[in-house]
């Protein structure tokens, strides 16, 4: 049997923010701490203390935003613990990741420094859940305000004259859980009080609330019911808040690299029902922002399996096989599909840590998968998202939660200039699929390039002794593709002249 995908070059869902492809850092495990910051008397080859190895792949890939400082991390951190001279920043406890000394050598300036080292915007969750409102607008005047005034001479003395210009902007994090346990319309009335103060000194400042977890929709309800007013006292505070972000985990009960086929399907099935998510949220923020006027984020994201043995159970450290790897291709996928609905999204985390892009184990560093594949689809960033349509047999499978099935391919594609991506994921355990790619309105189109991420088993992963077990590799391009079972697929066709001639745009 031969699969299909059918892209309409002519139908444009919207344009694909770079945003999408967000990361996140959080003071947890060895994230920030060995994987992100050694300090710089390191023997490990640093600038300014940021370890240089990370920075160097993570400016390859080209990260456009990063989250910062959590995380429940985020609801216990003072912002003042972490300026000024590191010898003299207090310690503190970290109460959720482990009760272990928290220094502060990593505070403002070297999260912008970092930033700014691998060419990604900052995006810094504050602290509302034990914080205070003045904590909050002062942190934004030291990181912003350009004019006189003592905190940004404060800002000067430590080194940095000029504005941070933090654009993006979170007002606490997961406040139904570890950021305070409120229900949603308490925190609603948080945000209306908070958002009044937090003013940006230069450009506009994107403004974040805290979501729900997962399918909860009833506290989206809830919240936008009380944000934006009811009765005839009603007070419409919509335009609060820019963004509003969903949280969604899709993890297993075992280990990130000893599982059966029907654990491999079941995960991938799990991964898939983040569109249901962006679907069902985006419909309930509808009924009381019916002009979109807040955006839907997606600002924690991917897989969450058991520790590698013998770490820190409280540190989430985790490997990354060809599984997770696949995982993060339908999730980009599914962001490309609903590039209309979603602003954000920011993979969990960065190194270390989850769903990571990097392991370091001291001097030494290595990509995942993952990074793999946020590499591959890089190309989709800031183009326009395409009406795609797969055509594709189910594949049945049986799971701790009974009998399912999920599609033997999934994907999206977009266009730009030109040219044209798709890309496309073999959910098959042993399965070949014989596919064939048509593009509609492209005139005469030629695939340019195909690239391939693959594995020979599927536990298959990368480890300090074998770093490139898992790596993309070029393919020769032909009409019919043959993609590898449980694979990952970016095509690159240039389109016919004529359609280059009347419809591409720079």
């Amino acid at each position: 049997m031969t699969e299909r995908v059918i892209v309409s070059v002519d139908s444009n869902i919207g344009r694909i923010n770079p945003n999408l492809h967000g990361q996140f850092i959080e003071h947890l495990g060895n994230c920030v701490y060995d994987g992100i910051w050694v300090g710089e008397d390191s023997g490990i080859r640093n600038k300014n203390g940021i370890r240089s190895n990370v920075v160097d792949a993570l400016k390859s890939l080209g990260p456009p935003v990063v989250r910062w400082p959590g995380g429940c991390f985020a609801d216990d951190y003072h912002w003042r613990d972490g300026i000024g001279p590191p010898p003299r920043r207090p310690r503190r406890v970290n109460v959720h990741w482990g009760m272990g000394t928290e220094g502060n050598e990593f505070g403002t300036h070297e999260f912008i420094d970092f930033c700014r080292q691998i060419g990604a915007e900052p995006y810094i969750c504050g602290n509302l859940g034990t914080g205070t409102v003045r904590e909050m607008r002062d942190w934004l005047e030291y990181l912003n305000y350009e004019g006189d005034s003592s905190l940004a001479e404060e800002r000067a003395s430590n080194g940095h004259p000029d504005p941070f210009n933090v654009k993006y902007f979170g007002i606490g994090n997961e406040s139904w859980g570890c950021g305070g346990n409120m229900d949603p319309g308490f925190y609603a009335h948080q945000v209306r009080r908070y958002s009044s103060y937090l003013h940006f000194w230069g450009d506009s400042l994107y403004r974040i609330a805290c979501g729900p977890c997962g399918g909860d929709t009833g506290w989206t309800r809830k919240f936008f019911e009380t944000l934006t007013g009811s009765g005839s006292n009603a007070r419409n505070c919509i335009g609060n808040i820019d963004g509003f972000a969903l949280h969604y985990y899709c993890g297993t009960s075992g280990s990130a690299t000893e599982y059966s086929e029907g654990q491999w399907y079941g995960l991938l099935a799990k991964s898939m029902e983040i569109e249901s998510l962006i679907v069902d949220h985006r419909a309930a923020m509808d009924k009381f922002d019916p002009e979109r006027k807040v955006d839907l984020v997606v600002d924690e994201w991917g897989t969450w399996h058991e520790v590698m043995p013998g770490t820190n159970p409280r540190f989430l450290r985790q490997q990354n096989t060809i599984r997770d790897a696949l995982v993060a291709a339908i999730a980009l996928d599914v962001f490309n599909r609903h590039s209309g609905s979603l602003a954000m999204a920011n993979i969990a985390q960065t190194v270390n840590v989850l769903q990571s892009m990097i392991l370091t184990q001291g001097s030494e560093m290595i990509l995942t998968p993952t990074y793999h594949v946020f590499e591959m689809y890089s190309p989709h960033r800031g183009c326009d998202s395409l009406r795609t349509m797969i055509d594709t047999r189910q594949i049945e499978f049986e799971s701790e939660i009974g009998r399912s099935s999920i599609p033997m391919l999934a994907g999206s594609s977009s266009a730009r200039a030109g040219y044209v991506h798709v890309s496309l994921v073999n959910t098959s355990v042993s399965e070949w699929a014989r596919t064939e790619v048509e593009l509609h309105g492209a005139g005469s189109p030629e695939l340019e390039s195909w690239r391939v991420l693959a594995a020979e088993d599927i536990h298959d992963h990368n480890t300090f002794d074998q770093p490139e077990r898992v790596k993309p590799e070029d393919m020769g391009p032909g009409d019919v593709l043959e993609l590898p079972p449980a694979s990952v697929n970016v095509m690159r066709y240039r389109l016919g002249e004529r359609y280059l001639s009347e419809t591409s745009r720079p």
